[in-house]
C-alpha cells in the first residue's frame, strides 16, 4: 500500500484511484491513458493580473485553488456515507416527490420544464432525470449496471457542475440530456440505435459541460490558464469536459465489470461526442452533415454513420434553447447573457479586452439572441429537419421562428421604434405550431 496525503491505495491495482488532500484526484490505467483530474475545478485566480510580468502561476498555487473541488468531493462522499449535512434541505416532502414523478412520465415531451423539475427535485434534476432515462431505455438491465454505482456516478457528475454559473451548470446539462432523449426517440433513430449508442448519448449529454468554469476558451487562452496550456489552445473546454467525465466513470467503477477494450472504446466515443459540441467547429460538422444529406448516403446500419448522427444530435441538444417555448427559451437567453456579461465585467476590471458579446454596455440580450439564431441555430436545425422531418423537428423550427420574431420585437422597442410592429409578428401565434405527440 502507498499513501498520498491521507488516502491510501493499492498500487497493485492499476485502475486504483488516489486522492491528494488538496482535491487533485487522478485516474490511472494499465493502458496509459491519463484522464483529467477528478473535480479539478478550473479556478480563475485573478491575482495574476496584478503582476506586470508575463502571466505565470506556480504549481503550488494551482494546488491551493483546488481546495474547492475537494469540498465538492467531500459533500458527495458524505451523501454516500449517509451523513446529514447541517441545515440541509435535501429531504423533500411527498408532494414534491409526487409532482417530480408525474413530470418524469412526460420526459419525452418537448415542452418539458426543466426549471420546474429542478425545483421539484431540490436541485437534483440531473441525477433524477438521467437515472430515470437509464431505466426507461433499459440500460440498467441490458448492461447489468449496479444501481448504487450509477447513482453515485450521477451525483458526482452533478456535483462537478458549478451551481454559481448562471448558464453552464447542472440544470443546463439536464436540459441537454432531456433534449437528447427526445431525439433518440425520433423514428429514424429509435429503429436504428443500439443500446450502446443510447448509453453513449446519455452519458455524453449529461457530462458535455462538466466542470465548466463559466468563461470561454479565448478567456482561458489570454489568461494563460493551465487548461489552455494542457490542451494546446484547441477545444480546451471540450477536452476538459471529456477527460473529467472519463475520470468520474473510472472513479465510480460503473463499468468495471466490462472488458478493458470496451471501456476504452466507450471513453473514446464519449470523447468524440463531447468534442463535437465545440462551437468553433460548427461549420465543419454542418458542412459534412449537409453533404451527406445532399448525397443521400447516410446509412444508419453503419456504426460510423450512426455515431456521426449522434454527434449532430448532441450539437442540436446543446444549442436547442431557442427552439423551446418562449417561456423556457427566454429564461435560458437571460442566463447565458448574464454569464457572458459577467466575463466581460472581469475582462474590463483587469484590462484584458472585452470579448465579443460580453460587454453589457454595448450588447443586449435581443441582439445576441437574434445573431445566435441566425448564424448558428437556424442553419443547424434546418439541416436536422432535412434529416428527420417529423412533428418534433417542425415544432422546433416553429418555436425558433416565433422566438426570433419576439426578440426582434424587443429589439425594436429598445431602439425606440416599438410602434413599428412587423405585421408578420402580429399574425404569428403559438396555436399554429404543429403539436408533437406526447411521448413518455
Amino acid at each position: 500500500m502507498q499513501r498520498r496525503g491521507a488516502i491510501s491505495y493499492d498500487s497493485s491495482d492499476q485502475t486504483a484511484l488516489y486522492i491528494r488532500m488538496l482535491g487533485d484526484v487522478r485516474v490511472r490505467s494499465r493502458a496509459g491513458f491519463e484522464t483529467e483530474r477528478r473535480g479539478s475545478h478550473p479556478y480563475i485566480d485573478f491575482r495574476i493580473f496584478h503582476s506586470n510580468s508575463e502571466i505565470e502561476v506556480s504549481v503550488s498555487a494551482r494546488n491551493v485553488r483546488r481546495l474547492l473541488s475537494f469540498q465538492r468531493y467531500l459533500r458527495s462522499s458524505r451523501f454516500f456515507r449517509g451523513i446529514t449535512v447541517p441545515n440541509s434541505s435535501n429531504i423533500l416532502d411527498d408532494d414534491y416527490n409526487g409532482q417530480a414523478k408525474c413530470m418524469l412520465e412526460k420526459v419525452g415531451n418537448w415542452n418539458f420544464d426543466i426549471f420546474l423539475f429542478d425545483r421539484l427535485t431540490n436541485g437534483n434534476s440531473l441525477v433524477s432525470l438521467t437515472f430515470h432515462l437509464f431505466n426507461l431505455h433499459g440500460l440498467i438491465e441490458h448492461f447489468q449496471l449496479d444501481t448504487m454505482k450509477l447513482r453515485r456516478f450521477l451525483v458526482m457528475v452533478q456535483e462537478d457542475y458549478h451551481s454559481q454559473n448562471p448558464y453552464h451548470n447542472a440544470v443546463h446539462a439536464a436540459d441537454v440530456t432531456q433534449a437528447m432523449h427526445c431525439y433518440l426517440k425520433e423514428p429514424k433513430l429509435s429503429k436504428s440505435l443500439t443500446p450502446w449508442d443510447v448509453l453513449l448519448s446519455l452519458i455524453a449529454a449529461a457530462t458535455h459541460d462538466l466542470d465548466h468554469p463559466g468563461v470561454n476558451q479565448p478567456f482561458l487562452i489570454k489568461t494563460n490558464h493551465y487548461l489552455a496550456t494542457l490542451y494546446k489552445n484547441t477545444s480546451v473546454l471540450e477536452n476538459h469536459h471529456w477527460r473529467s467525465a472519463v475520470g468520474l466513470l473510472r472513479e465510480s467503477g460503473l463499468f468495471a465489470h466490462m472488458s478493458l477494450e470496451n471501456r476504452q472504446l466507450m471513453e473514446s466515443q464519449i470523447g468524440d461526442l463531447i468534442l463535437a459540441t465545440d462551437i468553433s467547429q460548427q461549420n465543419e460538422y454542418l458542412s459534412m452533415f449537409r453533404s451527406h444529406l445532399d448525397r443521400g448516403d447516410l446509412c444508419l446500419e453503419n456504426a460510423n454513420h450512426r455515431h456521426f448522427i449522434l454527434q449532430m444530435a448532441l450539437k442540436c441538444a446543446d444549442i436547442c434553447n431557442p427552439c423551446r417555448t418562449w417561456e423556457l427559451s427566454k429564461q435560458w437567453s437571460e442566463k447565458v447573457t448574464e454569464e457572458f456579461f459577467h466575463q466581460g465585467d472581469i475582462e474590463k476590471k483587469y484590462h484584458l479586452g472585452v470579448s465579443p458579446l460580453c460587454d453589457r454596455q454595448t450588447e443586449t440580450i435581443a441582439n445576441i439572441q437574434i445573431g445566435f439564431m441566425t448564424y448558428l441555430v437556424e442553419p443547424l436545425f434546418g439541416e436536422w429537419a432535412r434529416f428527420s422531418n417529423t412533428r418534433l423537428s417542425q415544432t422546433m423550427l416553429g418555436h425558433l421562428g416565433l422566438n426570433k420574431a419576439s426578440w426582434k420585437g424587443v429589439q425594436r422597442e429598445q431602439s425606440g421604434s416599438g410602434d413599428d410592429v412587423d405585421p408578420t409578428f402580429e399574425e404569428m401565434d403559438s396555436d399554429i405550431l404543429p403539436q408533437e405527440p406526447r411521448l413518455s
